[in-house]
């Protein structure tokens, strides 16, 4: 009798690549990790009566998410183009049943099954950051219709354009294929696409009571601190795991994201100090994230120095950008817009000027003698997946809010949502019969919005 081992390896491909599939495993599970991160970064942004609710709106879109993704949303991302490089065949790899066989891997080195799930999950904490515009505020169920629609409507028609290649027979995406786009890791499809998806939804949705009044500070650092630590490991197999392999451009890949996180967090705390006589820790993990964004798209074009001073621009860059909110009175809570918005924008535009052919992406920017051709591209493709996210999740958004209504109602976010929506709290110590909504002194959000 043959043991199961031996089963399986008789229907193994001979040209799948064992080191390149464990990789993309292991960069499959860092991604996962990315959500759990996420929930305890957002979680401790809050206050304490919007925890849980923060935490589920996590944990929520990626149930549904992930669902959707293999029914329909990897068929219309990775499908073979049905029209102008628009949108791939929805019924081509519905259920992802067809993905099951040995054979369906072609001449790929790692199962094509496996790339599904890791693209997968790139929609399900896309999803999730649009989240934090909408914090303590919005219905649960609504949130779960906008964040499958969203998924389906939004990303993965974005993810095509970007992320899918021509290759033999498959024709991809347009901004890959015919603009000939960078985007590495989705600085497009993912960051700007999350950040603009954010605003319209802060619009739609209304500020909280109170915003731009009342503070309304993180209730947890300890959380944030530790969120933040889980986003940046993750991030290595957001970013290396985009090189499909064990190889020298995931090494390259790894390098550049440690160092523009590094470097995003200096430079966001040395712009504090500059301001304000004093660093944050807030501060710190906010320009964590900032430069991790930056990079996501850059990783495979930049050289370590390259990556630095992505990092910090992207930091100081960011910095200043979540005050833009009280300026211009949209009430996105955790500054998605800021950090994820602003900062896809500069590490998409920062390819058409640092990127060096010595890179993985062999593409020269500005600086580096290739002129302005990349800089155009990478301009077009950002100004477009900016405008596509922003009007088509505005449209989502008013029609849950027009169908189910969006917003809670007002003496419900005031005395709390997770009692109210979920019917428990994230602390024992909390009183849950108050109705008071002010937070024990401090300042509003960020440690860089004083006097905004």
């Amino acid at each position: 009798m043959h043991s199961i081992s031996q089963a399986l390896a008789t229907v193994q491909p001979d040209q799948l690549d064992t080191g390149d599939t464990a990789w993309l495993l292991a960069a499959s599970a860092l991604v996962l990790l990315m959500a759990p991160g996420l929930a305890l970064f957002y979680g401790g942004l809050v206050r304490s009566k919007s925890v849980l609710n923060m935490m589920l709106m996590t944990f929520g879109a990626g149930a549904v998410i992930c669902i959707l993704w293999v029914l329909v949303g990897y068929s219309l991302a990775f499908g073979d183009d049905v029209k102008a490089g628009l949108l791939g065949d929805p019924t081509q790899y519905a259920g992802l049943g067809q993905l099951m066989s040995p054979d369906s891997n072609g001449d790929s080195t790692y199962p094509l099954i496996l790339f599904a799930v890791f693209q997968g999950l790139f929609c399900v904490i896309t999803g999730a950051l649009v989240s934090g515009a909408i914090a303590d505020r919005a219905r649960f169920g609504a949130w779960l219709v906008f964040a499958g629609i969203w998924s389906l409507v939004v990303y993965a028609p974005v993810a095509h354009w970007v992320f899918d290649f021509s290759s033999g027979d498959h024709v991809g995406g347009w901004l890959a294929n015919r603009v000939e786009l960078v985007d590495f890791a989705g600085g497009t499809a993912v960051e700007i696409c999350s950040g603009a998806s954010a605003l319209a939804l802060a619009l739609v949705v209304g500020p909280r009571v109170g915003f731009g009044k009342d503070p309304m500070r993180p209730h947890n650092l300890t959380l944030v601190m530790l969120g933040a630590g889980l986003l940046w490991f993750g991030w290595f197999g957001f970013n290396a795991g985009s090189a499909l392999g064990a190889s020298q451009a995931a090494a390259v890949v790894f390098t550049t994201t440690l160092l523009a996180g590094a470097a995003g967090s200096l430079g966001w705390m040395l712009l504090e100090r500059l301001r304000f006589g004093h660093a944050t820790s807030l501060g710190a993990a906010s320009g964590l994230v900032a430069g991790l964004v930056a990079i996501t798209p850059s990783c495979g074009s930049l050289s370590p120095i390259g990556a630095i001073v992505m990092g910090l621009v992207a930091g100081v860059v960011c910095a200043q950008a979540i005050s833009l909110k009280y300026r211009f009175r949209y009430d996105d809570s955790l500054d998605v817009v800021g950090v994820h918005m602003i900062g896809g924008l500069v590490g998409t535009f920062g390819i058409g000027l640092l990127a060096t052919a010595a890179a993985p992406t062999g593409v020269d920017g500005l600086f580096y003698g290739g002129g302005v051709d990349q800089l155009g591209r990478q301009l077009l493709g950002g100004g477009v997946v900016l405008a596509y996210a922003f009007v088509l999740s505005g449209i989502i958004g008013v029609a849950v809010q027009r169908t189910m209504g969006f917003r809670i109602d007002e003496e419900h976010e005031v005395s709390g949502i997770d009692l109210v929506i979920h019917a428990e709290t994230a602390y024992d110590l909390q009183h849950t019969t108050s109705g008071a909504r002010h937070e024990p002194g401090g300042l509003p959000g960020h440690g860089l919005e004083t006097g905004s």
